[in-house]
């Protein structure tokens, strides 16, 4: 442990710097998924109206990603840092006097403006580590980088476990997330502090010129993201929901559970470059999922008996097991999707990348209002998610086969 824990500390201290710049935006980011919706639901808006919402939320990121994969193309990307660190608190905030007053359009225009301002960190931040990682400190950067959504959730979670079961009316669900948005700007202090001179490629044809990229490449290489998008955005956003009220669970007992998680999450993703080094990327991609795949089944067909008092526990116990399960593969799936497209292809990719999670999601959140206006179940559309993982685990399997043929052949280029 300490020798994995070593080699992330001699990472350069700009990504270290970078890790907080992303971490102070995750926190907001994932504490608004889990905390937000009850929030919501005790201000009296339905399951429908927070999808609703949501919905623009992923709109936003959907509408900047391909402009800004694009803009990125040969030029600096450290500036875009500022622009999230700044934008995701404000905008934030303005989300919770969205629903303090019920005002719908502040409501839809925040979560909009909250998207376009997340974009500027989530689309640039990997093909930055890329362009200016050590290649033998690549997928360390790369699985810290993924680490930091793990971490925010471990001390997301654990502020609101314990401030709100402390006192629920002193720490109700709108006063902590006032109080992780202020924090939140606490982000802008580290990007001023990655002094790292930024390696810029050059580029010799348009950015605009869309017949520069290679498509076919490209095409086959976010399809199993575009499968897994699609299924998460069915189950991701709405888990604390699944809890509350399928289970009952209050929100200090989720958010305990959430840190849980999120403790075990972040210590498997410290050891994914040994897992990857021992398994290979098929190996290490296709079992963790097939498991993780495995534990969301089981834990949502605790609906059909959720009235028994065990039920709760084994939804708890599988949704403790597929988190990190699940979180192990995306590092080696992002990495080799990076080095599969090749370096002329990554900006773009990386805001396809976001564009088709957004997309997904923004979609996924509409269906979820439908399905759950019409009163589908929440066993029957987390169900939805478990098979079209299971499409994009077989398509991963094989891109990973035909990335290994080409490394071989020597057409893959480190």
């Amino acid at each position: 442990m300490y020798k994995t824990i070593k080699e992330y500390l001699e990472l350069d201290r700009a990504f270290h710097n970078l890790v907080i710049v992303e971490l102070f935006v995750q926190i907001i980011n994932v504490t608004f998924i889990t905390v937000l919706p009850l929030y919501m639901k005790a201000e009296h808006f339905s399951d429908a109206q927070y999808a609703h919402f949501t919905s623009y939320r992923y709109l936003g990121m959907l509408a900047l990603a391909l402009f800004l994969g694009m803009y990125i193309k040969g030029r600096k990307i450290l500036p875009m840092f500022y622009i999230a660190a700044i934008g995701v608190p404000f905008f934030a905030v303005l989300i919770l006097i969205g629903v303090h007053i019920h005002s719908t359009g502040l409501l839809l225009v925040s979560h909009l403006l909250w998207g376009t301002a997340y974009t500027f960190i989530q689309i640039p931040i990997l093909p930055y580590i890329i362009r200016n990682a050590p290649k033998h400190q690549q997928t360390l950067a790369i699985t810290l980088n993924f680490a930091t959504w793990s971490i925010a959730s471990i001390a997301g979670s654990l502020v609101v476990a314990v401030f709100n079961g402390i006192n629920k009316t002193v720490f109700s669900e709108q006063n902590l997330l006032f109080a992780i948005s202020a924090i939140g700007f606490a982000g802008v202090y580290f990007v001023m502090r990655i002094n790292k001179k930024e390696h810029v490629p050059v580029i010799n044809e348009k950015r605009s010129n869309l017949k520069e990229y290679d498509w076919k490449i490209i095409i086959r290489a976010l399809v199993p993201t575009t499968i897994i998008a699609i299924g998460a955005g069915f189950t991701i956003p709405f888990m604390s929901l699944f809890f509350a009220n399928v289970h009952n669970m209050s929100t200090s007992a989720f958010s305990y559970l959430n840190f849980t998680t999120a403790v075990l999450v972040t210590i498997v993703a410290m050891y994914v470059p040994k897992i990857k080094n021992r398994w290979g990327y098929r190996k290490a991609v296709s079992r963790t999922q097939l498991m993780a795949i495995f534990c969301l089944i089981i834990m949502a067909t605790t609906q059909y008996y959720n009235t028994l008092s065990f039920s709760v526990v084994i939804a708890s116990l599988f949704y403790l097991l597929r988190q990190p399960l699940m979180s192990t593969a995306v590092p080696m799936t992002s990495e080799i999707t990076m080095k599969y497209v090749g370096e002329r292809n990554r900006e773009m990719v990386s805001a396809l990348t976001s564009a088709i999670w957004s997309g997904a999601a923004y979609f996924s959140a509409i269906g979820f209002g439908i399905l759950r206006h019409l009163d589908v179940a929440y066993v029957n559309i987390f169900l939805i998610t478990a098979g079209m993982y299971l499409l994009g685990v077989i398509w991963y399997t094989l891109l990973i086969a035909d990335y290994n043929k080409k490394e071989m052949a020597g057409l893959i280029v480190h």
